[in-house]
Order: structure tokens, then sequence, then C-alpha cells
């Protein structure tokens, strides 16, 4: 009984001084690549089960309320970047500096602590598209995020010949992180075991950007359009009876690749309808 009442103090006081985080999970690294981007890994839970191409729910405690001192939780749907078998979490963000989230988001660091709810959900599946020859994967901005995580998923290979991933950006370092990976499987012993050796030789990656100069300039819809994307890529207009998509933007860009699509004769799928392409609504850069 003495243990129980020396040892209650000590834990009053350790609670207030380190409030608990619901669904805390620690931040284990974080890099910057430009002003405006950064990534970062976090524990995974044991329990957590997903999808590559999933989002889950991430955030930080608020600020407290000035009347009753209380603190919400800031949260925001965030693709997992990292694969369905990496034993930590891997995320891709903006920073916003007046944004609620992202503005305190930005200066975490290793040893942090992150709220992470464990709850995948999301429409960039393997499962919401029928089987086809080559899989597109359309992104601006960090919507690269979940196609960072299926380009180094082993059935995104088994099901397609071939893998073409588009990235438009503002600026030459916002590829960055989406360059670095895909370079990166070259020399990724364990991918390259589990996966085949020079599976990476069925990506064929097609960077664009709008403001910067760069080896190519423009946005993904107009090369498109203008026929210039195919072109360069070596590959036919996209067609249903070979070609999947799927598309992760912001919403202007979600909007006109979804009508292109339809254009072509794709039609959109869901994880309980597979079909052509699929869009992930959640997310907004």
């Amino acid at each position: 009984m003495t243990h129980m009442t020396e040892q209650t103090p000590v834990t009053t006081q350790t609670a207030k001084a380190v409030p608990t985080l619901p669904d805390a999970q620690t931040v284990t690294e974080v890099k910057h690549y430009t002003d405006r981007l950064f990534s970062f890994r976090v524990t995974r839970p044991a329990s957590l089960r997903f999808r590559s191409g999933e989002f889950v729910m991430i955030g930080l405690m608020g600020d407290p309320d000035p009347k009753t001192g209380k603190q919400k939780p800031l949260l925001r749907a965030y693709s997992i970047a990292s694969p369905s078998w990496d034993e930590e979490l891997e995320f891709y963000s903006i920073k916003v500096q007046d944004g609620p989230l992202t503005s305190k988001l930005q200066h975490i660091k290793p040893g942090d602590d992150l709220i992470l709810r464990p709850k995948p959900v999301g429409t960039l599946v393997h499962d919401a598209l029928l089987p086809g020859k080559r899989l597109w994967f359309f992104a601006t901005g960090t919507g690269f995020a979940p196609f960072a995580s299926l380009l180094r998923e082993p059935q995104t290979y088994e099901d397609y010949d071939e893998i073409i991933i588009t990235h438009t950006c503002r600026e030459v370092g916002e590829l960055t992180y989406g360059r670095d990976l895909i370079a990166g499987l070259q020399t990724d012993e364990l991918l390259n075991e589990v996966i085949g050796d020079g599976f990476w030789k069925k990506i064929k990656y097609y960077p664009t950007t709008t403001r910067e100069e760069s080896p190519k300039m423009g946005r993904i819809t107009d090369l498109m359009r203008s026929g210039e994307a195919f072109t360069d890529l070596g590959v036919p207009v996209l067609s249903p009876e070979t070609d999947r998509a799927m598309i992760c933007g912001n919403l202007a860009f979600n909007l006109e690749l979804k009508e292109m699509l339809e254009g072509y004769g794709l039609v959109e799928g869901a994880n309980s309808n597979p079909q052509h392409y699929v869009v992930e609504k959640a997310f907004l850069d």
C-alpha cells in the first residue's frame, strides 16, 4: 500500500508534464526537401494493416482553448507513402505557413509524438482496378505519396507489364522526393530479391515542371492532349483494353484528368466495383 501512495504524486506530476497523445506514434526520421516539402517516418502500430495506396488520419494537438484550456487534435488525411510490408510508416507533406496542422507539423523532429488514427481507407488500391497491361500513376505535388507506396509494392509488378509514373510540379526541387525514390529502387537489394532482379525496368518515369526550367516543361494533361507525352514515352494513347490509371493531385487536376480518361473510354472504379481508373478524393495539394 505504501508503494502505491509513494507512486501516486509522481504519476500525477508526470501526466501533467507529458500529456499522452491519443493513438500516439513516435517520429523516427524527418527530411526537408524544399521550403514547401518534407517527409517523415513514424513508428507503426503492431495492429495496423493497410493496403499500399491507402491513407490514414494523422495530426497533432491544437493550441489550448483560451477559455477552457482544452486541446483538440488537429487531424488531416495523409496517404501512407511506405509500402504495406514496411515496419515503419512514411508520409510526404506540404508546408503551409498558416495551415492549422502543417504550420506545426513542419517543425516535428525525431522523438516527437504524432497522433495516428489506425483506420486506413482509400481508393488508390489494386483491388479497385480490373486486370490490365499498363498502369499509369498521375500525380501533382505531394500527390506522389500513395504512388511511393505502390512503387514498392510487389503486386504492382506482378499485375502489370509496364508502370508509368507522371509527376507534375512547379519547380525542379519539388521532384526530388519522387526522383530519389525511383532511383533507389535499382539498388534496393530487398525489393530486387522479393520482386525479381531488375523489376524497376518496368517503370517509365515522366517528371514535368510548370514554372522552373527543366528537361520537360508543361502540365501532363497538355502534353497528353498534344500527343507529346505518348511520343516521349513510346506508348499508345490510353485504351480501356490495356490501360489502368490512378490519379492523385489537386482538385482541378483530378477533374481535368478524369474527363480526359473518360474521353479515352476508361470507366471510374471503386473498391466495390473494379474498373479502369480511380481518383483519390481525399487529397488536396
